[in-house]
């Protein structure tokens, strides 16, 4: 049996599986390279970087994943690690997406091309660019747009793979929601959000003692620097084991109620900037920065109850005919005829024309913009000018409004997806923890250094 060491242990694997792994890749690529004559030259083969199960990775996949990271970094004003540590970073994200990748691949787990076009094109209009645009931009910064594509193919997969092993499975209890709103929707009130960074120093599975002992050691270390004034985002960067090393270990903005559980009590008490002191979890000791605050606004959510009517434009509608009909329709309401009855007859919403007309009690951000915009400029019983919104023309009417507390419907949505944000980011984590303790994973980073 032969003993290979990863970054999180141990792992047995034996010879002539390692053998076969990388002997049929040598094979494929001596075959390929092989002199037709002896005057044609030997080309250089592709430097094997790391194992992966019955898979490697090769130098030329570590720098073009380091060409894609790179213009992300620099537009983060994340500052890149020296070479050898980026390389680290970056070869421990390859084998987790390895990892997955081959993972989906025995659960079936595809991208069609009409969704990843989607994709494409939604990054692009993100931009304010088209699709051509896009591709444009990334070949003028030096990255090939084929390479980006495929990127992008991975991280769907990976993302319906997370969905359908992790996220999915995640159940939340009305029980879970009472304690929720019990014991944190008052503070959600003081503090609403809190933007985390982080650094993680891995421990091994089974870990010994000195190993623990080392980590714990490692993470003082670091903290003395942070506190020191030396920048997190450049330390996360360069010594980090998480997963957002390569972003300064950003891990984003956190409603309180879904802050990870290991820093929910410090994320209430720490002050803006404040760096913690080591944390002790199964996967290793981890620095906490909380970088900005968000105060919560104490004013309750204010629902509205509304009714509408839709007409919408099409070959023989043009928006004139649109707005004219309406027009006559809300003469007629203010005459006296009764708004759901004219709703039953003439709106073109086919959902609540049935019921007169009637959306019930809408949340702010249920509708499209203009829609909303139009509907809170009116007072209870009023009835709009006509307006247009992307689905058509409308008239709309306040019916009434309220003051949703926070015990109310709403709160207990956000406290449902506060929760399923909160578990799912601590499974995944755990899950992609043992999907690497049980792989076989064989880092040759340093024997790739020596060619």
């Amino acid at each position: 049996m032969v003993i290979t060491r990863t970054r999180r242990g141990y792992h047995r694997a034996s010879a002539c599986r390692r053998r076969a792994a990388v002997g049929s890749l040598f094979a494929c690529l001596l075959i390929a390279s092989a002199p037709a004559t002896s005057q044609v030259p030997i080309q250089e083969l592709d430097a094997i970087v790391a194992v992966v199960n019955d898979d490697v990775v090769v130098r030329s996949e570590l720098d073009t994943e380091i060409d894609l990271i790179l213009p992300q970094m620099q537009k983060a004003g994340t500052a890149a690690p020296p070479r050898p540590q980026l390389e680290k970073q970056v070869l421990d994200r390859l084998i987790l997406k390895r990892l997955q990748a081959q993972r989906a691949r025995d659960l079936g787990i595809q991208v069609e091309e009409a969704t990843l076009n989607e994709a494409l094109t939604n990054i692009a209009q993100r931009n304010g660019l088209s699709l051509e645009e896009l591709q444009a931009t990334l070949e003028a910064g030096g990255i090939r747009f084929a390479d980006f594509r495929e990127d992008t193919r991975s991280q769907i997969v990976t993302s319906r793979l997370q969905n359908q092993e992790v996220v999915n499975k995640i159940q939340i209890t009305d029980q879970e929601i009472d304690r929720f709103l019990e014991r944190e929707s008052s503070r959600l009130i003081e503090r609403e959000q809190v933007r985390l960074q982080h650094i993680l120093i891995a421990l091994p599975e089974n870990a010994t003692p000195a190993q623990v002992q080392a980590a714990e050691a490692e993470a003082a270390r670091l903290v003395t620097r942070l506190r020191g004034g030396e920048d997190f985002a450049r330390v996360a960067a360069a010594e980090s084991d998480g997963r957002n090393a390569l972003q300064g270990g950003d891990l984003g903005w956190f409603e309180m109620g879904a802050v990870p559980s290991l820093v929910s009590e410090l994320a209430f008490t720490m002050a803006e900037g404040e760096i913690s002191d080591p944390l002790s979890s199964p996967s290793g000791y981890h620095i906490i920065k909380l970088n900005e605050i968000k105060a919560a606004t104490p004013d309750d959510v204010v629902q509205t109850n509304a009714r509408h009517i839709l007409i919408r434009t099409n070959e023989l509608v043009s928006d004139d005919d649109a707005k004219r009909r309406l027009e006559q329709l809300r003469m007629r309401i203010l005459g006296g005829e009764d708004f759901a009855t004219l709703a039953r007859s003439n709106s073109d919403d086919t959902g609540s024309a049935l019921k007169g007309g009637d959306l019930g009690w809408v949340n702010p951000g249920d509708t499209v913009p203009d829609f909303e915009e139009a509907m809170n400029a009116l007072p209870p019983n009023g009835v709009s000018e006509p307006f247009q919104s992307p689905f058509g023309w409308h008239i709309v009417q306040v019916i009434e409004r309220r003051n949703q507390d926070k015990e109310g419907e709403f709160m207990r949505l956000k406290a449902r997806e506060a929760l399923q944000r909160r578990k799912a980011e601590e499974a995944t984590e755990e899950w992609l923890r043992q999907l690497r303790d049980e792989a076989y994973v064989e880092v040759r980073l340093d024997e790739d250094a020596q060619l």
